[in-house]
């Protein structure tokens, strides 16, 4: 890396940088900054005060510090924000994590406490968007953490800037204003303006996986894979997705028949891209099942096994199902439909001798 791109990347985010940066949220009458006390979501609090206070008029800024009550020191952590908040003219408020904590996949059940609590604290201050210090470095490893768990082009596609807020919360928008920007811009934000922040031991626990990621992004660096590559790698994911998108919904128009179901043309379907074909089964049964969303190995699976249904000269009657719904192949007749009740039924009796549930999604 040469020197001027060394230094831009360990260089304060200027006013009119982030002034770019919070643009978009410029007409919004209200705005909830999510702040831990970390160094990225502090840094995002002192910079939306300071974009704020250079405008004559809107969005009031509230900071919500969710305290999930797993460390002694988070109490104390909150109570910094809120001095900061005070001193930065920003409205705060921390709200609690309540209730007991699972004793397994802590981390993720805090983030969707974490979502749930700032809608919550969104909706009563009369916010529409929820705002976040997702930077790049964070990007990167959520690239990376997709990448080991098998996730398709979608999900390597990593963070969008806006979203809907993770829990259903489909009327509030999730915002990342600092997604490119690199965490040591924001330490070095924060030196500048000399202000403190909370150091979370978590973060560093082997236990996790992101921590374990974050720990080989510096040998990744020295071999060229470093945040920014990451970075550029979901944008492109972003565009290769978008296209594959479009090619399903023309796709769809051409040869699709929607009722209660679906009904297609078998050599038609046969003859769709594999990717396209593949995504236009998962979007049927998504559309015809009731038991949510189908995990991409299980339809990568029943799209073979179709496929080479599909390949024999005079294919036989084939039927699986799959998340609620029923696949079936018969002749030229391509269909898929909602599973029969009494298939759900044998399914939750089954679950339940195993002393599992059948959760309703």
């Amino acid at each position: 890396m040469n020197r001027s791109v060394s230094a831009a990347a360990d260089s304060p985010v200027a006013a009119e940088e982030a002034a770019a940066l919070f643009a978009d949220l410029s007409k919004t009458p209200v705005v909830v900054l999510a702040v831990s006390g970390g160094p990225d979501s502090t840094a995002l609090l002192w910079l939306a005060a300071r974009w704020r206070a250079q405008r004559r008029r809107g969005p009031k800024l509230v900071a919500v510090t969710v305290d999930h009550g797993l460390r002694p020191e988070s109490v104390r952590e909150a109570g910094a924000v809120k001095r900061l908040a005070r001193k930065l003219g920003v409205a705060h408020h921390t709200l609690h994590w309540a209730g007991r904590k699972p004793k397994t996949g802590i981390q993720q059940a805090a983030r969707a406490a974490r979502y749930r609590l700032l809608g919550e604290a969104a909706r009563k201050a009369g916010a529409r968007h929820v705002v976040t210090a997702h930077t790049l470095d964070d990007q990167a490893e959520t690239v990376l953490f997709r990448l080991a768990r098998g996730s398709g082009i979608t999900g390597l596609r990593g963070m969008a800037r806006l979203s809907p807020l993770a829990g259903g919360e489909s009327d509030l928008t999730l915002v990342r204003p600092l997604l490119a920007i690199p965490k040591s811009r924001l330490l070095a934000t924060l030196a500048a303006a000399k202000i403190p922040f909370a150091d979370d031991p978590s973060n560093r626990d082997p236990r996790f996986t992101r921590p374990r990621l974050r720990e080989l992004m510096p040998r990744l660096a020295a071999e060229g894979l470093d945040a920014r590559r990451l970075a550029a790698f979901a944008r492109r994911m972003v565009r290769a997705d978008q296209a594959i998108e479009q090619a399903i919904d023309e796709a769809a128009n051409r040869i699709l028949a929607f009722g209660n179901g679906l009904a297609v043309s078998a050599s038609g379907y046969a003859n769709l891209p594999a990717e396209v074909s593949l995504r236009l089964l998962g979007r049927a049964i998504d559309r015809a099942g009731n038991e949510g969303p189908v995990e991409l190995g299980k339809l990568e699976a029943l799209h073979a096994a179709l496929a080479a249904a599909l390949a024999e000269s005079r294919p036989a009657r084939f039927r699986r199902t799959l998340a609620g719904a029923v696949v079936t192949l018969s002749g030229e007749s391509l269909a898929v439909e909602r599973a029969p009740a009494r298939r759900a039924a044998q399914k939750t009796r089954n679950s339940t001798r195993k002393g599992t549930f059948t959760k309703s999604r």
